[in-house]
């Protein structure tokens, strides 16, 4: 057995600045822990984190394509990475924050997960990204 703990998710974006700001402003990513430009490869990235310890890496790569989900469950026809899911205190508050006051685009609202006390939602970050957004059940 290796003993793993969860280090960070990358995702590929097409405006790296803008992605890091929206992400600062939405989730409080705001620590800069990384920056690496690779002007051969076209490549530049950041690696933000907050005070809870969540780090997302953010990958701009000159002529990278979107890829489009009309549905949280689309995104499942190819086999990769589908969505970073996010555990949030009150679902209400951050799906109507997103896609009020951060311009997210709604893709699911608010509905029961399946364990007893779980809901969650979908938003897509301004390029697309798709977001699952979990409250869990209150002990």
């Amino acid at each position: 057995m290796i003993a793993a703990r969860f280090h960070h998710v990358s995702l590929s974006v097409a405006d790296l600045t803008a992605q890091e700001a929206w992400y600062g402003s939405a989730f409080g990513l705001t620590h800069v822990d990384e920056r690496l430009e690779m002007p051969d490869a076209g490549v530049r990235t950041v690696v933000l984190s907050d005070a809870g310890g969540l780090r997302v890496e953010f990958v701009e790569r000159t002529g990278s394509s979107p890829a489009a989900h009309t549905d949280p469950f689309a995104a499942t026809a190819v086999q990769t990475f589908t969505h970073l899911a996010l555990q949030v205190p009150d679902l209400d508050a951050a799906f109507a924050r997103l896609t009020g006051e951060c311009d997210a685009a709604p893709v699911s609202p608010p509905a029961p997960g399946v364990t007893e006390g779980m809901r969650y939602a979908y938003v897509a970050d301004p390029e697309g990204n798709l977001l699952e957004l979990i409250e869990a059940a209150r002990e």
